[in-house]
């Protein structure tokens, strides 16, 4: 019979020491490559918006690409740490309701100052039917980027690492779309776009732990 101490030398004699940065790594190579194809997607499939130039000087299109691109931080950095067996979420959850509350407390504020016959465009515009699911096509890529990076990970709460992977994905595919979409009202945007996300993040929750059992 083996000894103990044999059996271990035996279970450990083939490990190899785990690169510096390895996670780190794995989940910047997943991520940046799948936002590049969903960003070439979008040129492809709708184009950028047809009056781009004229919204770089809008205070509302960059409010509007920050609620997203905010979003995705909080939620690729709460990715990173579920990553790790002894991950948490951290204060992504409270992170994200600052985000939200101050969209829609900037929302409020666009409604209180416009007159109310403006309040259909400004809360439906003309896309409120396709942009969720626009949002959802575009974060796919980054959704799986996500996965591939979690794969080689040891997250332990997968329903959980699924659900703020597919919010971090919902929220890029969002500020992708953003670059798209002509809606300027920010009600909009906190209603549509936030439905996007939370779309993403559901199918992450619901697949996760069958994508990242491990």
């Amino acid at each position: 019979m083996k000894r103990t101490d044999d059996i271990i030398d035996s279970l450990v004699k083939d490990l190899e020491p785990v690169p510096p940065r390895a996670l780190e790594r794995r989940l910047v190579l997943g991520v940046l490559p799948a936002l590049a194809v969903s960003l070439v997607l979008m040129l492809a499939i709708v184009g950028l918006r047809v009056d781009m130039s004229e919204a770089l000087m809008l205070p509302v299109f960059w409010i509007k690409s920050a609620y997203n691109a905010l979003l995705a931080i909080a939620a690729f950095l709460a990715v990173y740490h579920l990553a790790r067996p002894d991950g948490s979420e951290g204060r992504f959850f409270p992170a994200a309701a600052v985000i939200f509350g101050a969209m829609a407390m900037i929302a409020g504020i666009q409604l209180m100052m416009s007159p109310a016959e403006t309040y259909p465009v400004l809360i439906l515009g003309s896309s409120a039917l396709h942009c969720p699911f626009l949002i959802f096509a575009f974060a796919l890529p980054v959704f799986a980027g996500n996965i591939w990076g979690l794969r080689r990970a040891a997250p332990t709460d997968l329903r959980l690492t699924g659900l703020i992977a597919g919010i971090a994905a919902g929220a890029a595919g969002a500020w992708v779309y953003s670059w798209f979409c002509t809606e300027n009202g920010m009600p909009f945007v906190l209603i549509w776009y936030s439905l996007g996300i939370l779309l993403t993040g559901l199918v992450g929750a619901l697949t996760g732990p069958r994508l990242l059992r491990w």
